[in-house]
């Protein structure tokens, strides 16, 4: 028989797919709202720089929004208060799946540095950036369901 799925994992499931989808529909909506129409637009750092600056603070925001509507939502449905305290087990789960995400940006960053060094387009070094950080908070998320399920 199953064990159920944690309060972590479920929030951790949460998080994986809010990132993935925040970053689907915002590249869909950049893609066609601007590249689209105009494709040189990509070498413009300017846009670029509004485009990324824009998508940090959406994602931040709309994570916040999505948590509070799980904690309201899970608590109506399964009657399950938000545990009060981090365990030690929850702790490490963290600092691990932590530690994986940092190196998967740090993979990406020197891979934006290297994007440069060989001569390619300034937008291949803001892609990586990025697609490492996204890539690095969902690698997170999978490390932490991963951890809460086959233990630490």
């Amino acid at each position: 028989m199953k064990e159920p799925v944690s309060y972590q994992e479920k929030l951790s499931i949460l998080s994986l797919v809010n990132t993935f989808l925040i970053l689907g529909f915002y590249s869909l909506y950049v893609y066609n709202k601007y590249i689209a129409v105009n494709p040189e637009i990509i070498y413009d750092m300017k846009f670029l720089g509004k485009a990324f600056l824009i998508l940090i603070p959406f994602t931040i925001v709309v994570q916040i929004v999505m948590h509070i509507l799980f904690v309201i939502f899970n608590k109506i449905i399964t009657m399950e208060d938000p545990p009060k305290k981090e365990d030690e087990m929850d702790k490490l789960i963290e600092l691990k799946s932590l530690r994986v995400s940092h190196w998967i940006f740090i993979v990406g960053f020197f891979s934006a540095m290297a994007s440069q060094a060989f001569g390619m387009a300034p937008y291949v070094m803001f892609l990586s950036f990025v697609i490492s950080g996204f890539l690095a908070g969902m690698i997170s998320d999978i490390a932490k369901i991963w951890y809460y399920r086959k233990g630490v």
